[in-house]
């Protein structure tokens, strides 16, 4: 398969996937905007993780915690600290400054010789009020996580919660990255899909290998290649000043393999930093054994542009059909942005219109749906195609006698036939 992240990022853009933001005025670095497909997309990502991590579970609620928290929350956590920085350095001849261990000894830009390397801070700071002092200094958060920490018990109380039980949210974050990305990859505005696993301690090892396993299968089940997935268990020099142990899952982009998700072990370090700063008592208590427990966390922690970004990458597909070039998205039906295309045969025969548009009516609001009649078919297939529609519905002479339809699938172009009255049974089964 001829392709490279430039054709991602120029069909992206063409369909109306993602967009640079602030385009009319040159642009705004690492920023980018979602269009009409791309927040679809997103959208359903989402929807999936959110259905797997909680709506299929009873051991896991949900959060929306606040962007903006108490600067005293990132000093708990560490975030304020050297901890929580990359080592900066600056070319001596074109003056670019590089992430040291993404640049090494020389410029990536001229190959000049980088300087000393500096300790830079990530967090993306604010002030609130109407004075700019170190009184009214606020971050915007680094991640979504110490939101689900400070929130714990609360949650567990409100929730009626015994361990073990997660904490699920979605949302997003900011990092004053060094060097951004490539594409949607590495931004300093993003979104997380983050899960915090409390559980006793005493089952330390069980829990790590679990959600390994329940991660790794969600990729698989949303359509991405397993065998472009692999993990990358951290050496303690890549551990995180958090974690016990981790492992990234990893997939293979046209860059190389790199970070997908994140399953951390982050042990007691986050809730007891918090007790200790806060004063307040972040244990649970057993109502059974009359025990209070420090819980000991596993995170599962995935992006949700990252995820949006692999969907593209894998379900890219060009072919040869009859002498042309066919090029089309292979989405996972759940996944796909647009789930049916509805297709006159014709669009000047009122009576076949008058029927296509009742087909689209009757499967609006259940699907996201495109009714087009500009063209021939043929082309409007190869549209749809490259959006990665996953069914065609199409309605000519014989419908207006038989009510049936025929349904082209995507990936195959196998058409089938349909009475328009099993419609709605038919692609309740496919989504």
């Amino acid at each position: 398969m001829d392709m490279n992240l430039e054709t991602i990022i120029s069909l992206a853009k063409h369909r109306g996937f993602i967009f640079p933001s602030s385009e009319i005025y040159g642009g705004f670095k690492s920023s980018y905007d979602y269009g009409p497909l791309g927040v679809e997309l997103k959208n359903n990502i989402k929807r999936l993780w959110w259905r797997e991590m909680v709506y299929k579970r009873d051991d896991v609620v949900g959060l929306d915690a606040a962007i903006m928290m108490s600067s005293k929350v990132w000093e708990a956590s560490g975030h304020t600290s050297a901890g929580f920085a990359d080592l900066l350095a600056e070319c001596k001849s074109c003056h670019k400054r590089w992430r040291k261990d993404h640049a090494g000894e020389a410029c990536p830009d001229c190959g000049g010789q980088l300087g000393e390397a500096k300790k830079f801070n990530l967090l993306v700071s604010t002030h609130l009020g109407p004075v700019e002092d170190d009184s009214s200094l606020a971050y915007l958060r680094p991640e979504t996580a110490q939101g689900i920490f400070v929130n714990f018990s609360s949650v567990a109380q409100s929730s009626r919660k015994k361990l073990p039980f997660g904490i699920a949210q979605i949302g997003k974050a900011f990092r004053n990255e060094i060097t951004p990305g490539p594409f949607t990859f590495r931004m300093r505005e993003f979104e997380q899909m983050e899960m915090q696993w409390f559980y006793d301690p005493k089952d330390d090892t069980e829990w790590f290998e679990y959600w390994k396993k329940q991660r790794m299968s969600w990729y698989e089940t949303i359509g991405i290649s397993i065998d472009k997935l692999k993990f990358h268990p951290h050496a303690k020099d890549e551990l995180a000043h958090y974690a016990k142990s981790a492992a990234d899952i990893e997939y293979e982009y046209p860059w190389g393999w790199g970070e997908l998700e994140g399953i951390h072990n982050r042990g007691d370090w986050d809730l007891s930093n918090h007790a200790k700063y806060s004063g307040q008592d972040m244990r649970i208590f057993d109502e059974e054994t009359k025990e209070s427990t420090m819980p000991h966390v596993i995170e599962t922690s995935g992006g949700v542009d990252r995820c949006s970004l692999v969907a593209l990458i894998d379900a890219y597909r060009k072919e040869e059909v009859k002498g042309e070039e066919r090029v089309f998205f292979s989405f996972n039906p759940k996944v796909a942005p647009v789930k049916i295309a509805i297709l006159p045969l014709v669009k000047n025969k009122e009576d076949v219109v008058a029927k296509a548009r009742g087909v689209a009516e009757s499967l609006r609001g259940r699907w996201l749906i495109q009714y087009d009649e500009a063209g021939t078919v043929g082309r409007r297939y190869r549209r749809q195609d490259e959006i990665g529609t996953p069914f065609c519905v199409t309605i000519d002479f014989d419908t207006l006698q038989d009510n049936a339809v025929t349904i082209r699938m995507r990936d195959t172009m196998e058409q089938i036939r349909k009475p328009i009255s099993e419609l709605i049974s038919y692609f309740s089964e496919q989504f």
